[in-house]
């Protein structure tokens, strides 16, 4: 018999965040342009054409948890409300207002008059109850969904343009859940259709743009919504887009989007790597980057094994890694190395760089102090037995492979036998549910700090192990207040533990790298290090 995990657990919560999935398959494109004036202003028309490296074979922004794809399907969809990506601060868009009780565990939105899905069918109260009711039942590929409602107790339609939400337990994250793709509302006809029918046919949104075409592994096409007038409090253009379509090709090698955009044939490309950089820099081309928030990438550790249970053994190897060398000698240029187990770009970030020093002599010391001496190979040992550890990665980023192989070299240095497993991206989840592993490579993406608790808190997930401690107090703490003072200082407080117990080895911060040429103007970041291009021109 076969034992299937609870997508409805605050588990799965953040396990699709780590994962970069799609199936690459080539594919070529060509870029058709806008009218645009001397005068550098702003005009409408024309035809934007984007390669991307993978497509998760789905086009349902519900279910989609990697980047490639999320470029394409968020503009299908608007959200509740919107964070700017400078201040974390969360903004009006299809909620004009919300009110929130003081132990948050109540939100009640008031939504716009006048909106409408693509559809003609009318965005109401009932309309956002069907979406949230229906989460739930999204199954595998909806994790970040479910989980962002993992605790609700109730969705009540007050009046036809008034929704109330209501949570078992306080939930001061569901504000920004808000503003996310994984809770974009889609028309209750799209409600009822199977998480599978959403995947392959798409959904119907009150977005910018509207889904015409889908051919799974080689493109997503986009048409401009006529008559859209709701758009996030954070753009600058009111009413449609000024882009007529939107043309989203599959190209997985990077040196064939860049060569693509290059020519001509795309006016932007995601994902460009190290070796790529050099080729595009000056000319027409524009590279654009911006570090992912949320938990950086690192070595998570299993906090149960017995090698690692000892809290020296920990800091030794938070203490051998040189991030530097790693973010410099691999990663795309301006990636910075983690300064915390949180990304500078998150919300309530703080710097503890002084605890992620590079000091191999810090290091060998603490092994030495935790009875693990070096033996003729310089490898150490303890009774008997080496101290050998696994890193287990997943190949869904070119840079994962010549980092680690640095990482497996700076440890050895100090001691520490290293051997890297590889593993295909399917067995991720049941890898981290399982428990079999020393160490995991991977981050998680969010632009909130309570994915240290989705991540972190012994009472959740906790697929890394850790032992009930002063930690889930933080964790749990920072999650029930709406004072935000308050909430930073228990988020310090909780990076501080995590960083100084070693519960997690943190190396570098994700960066999102794009390359578009000099006559696409207004492509900018949202609050996760995606895309939004309803202010996006070609001129």
């Amino acid at each position: 018999m076969t034992a299937f995990p609870d997508f409805r657990s605050p588990r799965w919560a953040a396990l699709s965040a780590l994962l970069t999935t799609g199936v690459l398959l080539t594919a070529c494109g060509s870029g058709a342009g806008g009218s645009g004036d001397d005068s550098g202003k702003p005009t409408s028309g024309g035809t934007l054409t984007f390669a991307v490296g993978s497509d998760a074979g789905c086009v349902d922004p519900q279910q989609v948890g990697s980047n490639e794809s999320i470029y394409s399907v968020r503009q299908i969809v608007d959200s509740l409300t919107d964070q700017d990506p400078e201040t974390g601060k969360i903004v009006p868009w299809l909620a004009k207002s919300w009110d929130i009780n003081s132990d948050a565990t109540q939100f009640t939105f008031h939504l716009r008059p006048g909106v409408t899905f693509s559809d003609g069918s009318k965005l109401t109260s009932q309309v956002v109850k069907d979406n949230f009711d229906a989460v739930p039942q999204l199954g595998a590929l909806g994790t970040l969904a479910q989980g962002y409602l993992s605790s609700v107790k109730s969705t009540v339609a007050v009046d036809p343009l008034t929704v109330k939400v209501t949570f078992k337990e306080p939930n001061a994250q569901f504000l920004q859940a808000t503003s996310t793709h994984s809770l974009g509302i889609e028309s209750s006809a799209s409600v009822q259709k199977t998480p599978q029918q959403k995947c392959s046919d798409g959904v119907v949104g009150t977005g910018p743009f509207v889904l015409k075409q889908y051919v799974q592994n080689q493109s997503i096409t986009l048409a401009k919504r006529t008559g859209y007038d709701w758009g996030s409090s954070l753009w600058t253009k009111k009413g449609e887009a000024y882009l007529d379509k939107l043309v989203f090709k599959v190209v997985p090698e990077p040196g064939v989007r860049a060569g693509s955009l290059q020519s001509g044939q795309v006016d932007a490309i995601s994902s460009v790597g190290k070796a790529n950089e050099a080729a595009l820099k000056g000319g027409q081309v524009t590279l654009l980057r911006r570090a992912n928030p949320g938990v950086v990438f690192g070595l998570g550790i299993n906090n149960s094994r017995p090698v690692l249970k000892d809290v020296k053994v920990r800091q030794a190897i938070l203490a051998a890694v040189d991030r530097k060398q790693i973010a410099d000698t691999v990663f795309p240029t301006g990636t910075q190395p983690a300064t915390s187990v949180l990304a500078h770009t998150t919300p309530d970030y703080t710097d503890l760089s002084a605890d992620l020093a590079f000091d191999a002599a810090k290091a060998k010391s603490l092994l030495d102090d935790a009875g693990w001496k070096a033996g003729s190979d310089g490898i150490r040992a303890k009774g008997g037995k080496k101290l050998s550890l696994v890193i287990s990665w997943f190949p869904n980023a070119a840079t994962n492979q010549p980092a680690l192989e640095l990482v497996q070299q700076q440890l050895k240095a100090v001691g520490i036998d290293v051997t890297l497993k590889q593993n295909q991206v399917s067995q991720f989840a049941t890898t981290l549910q399982g428990g079999d592993f020393d160490l995991v490579w991977g981050n998680v993406t969010r632009a909130d700090p309570d994915i240290l608790r989705s991540s972190f808190s012994s009472k959740l997930a906790n697929f890394y192990r850790l032992p009930a401690s002063s930690l889930d107090t933080a964790l749990s703490g920072q999650a029930a207040t709406t004072d935000t003072a308050k909430r930073k200082q228990l988020v310090d407080e909780a990076q501080k533990l995590i960083v100084q117990n070693a519960y997690n080895v943190p190396v570098v911060e994700l960066q999102t790298q794009l390359a578009v040429t000099k006559r696409v103007h207004g492509l900018a970041f949202d609050s996760g290090s995606r895309i939004q291009l309803h202010d996006t021109w070609i001129g």
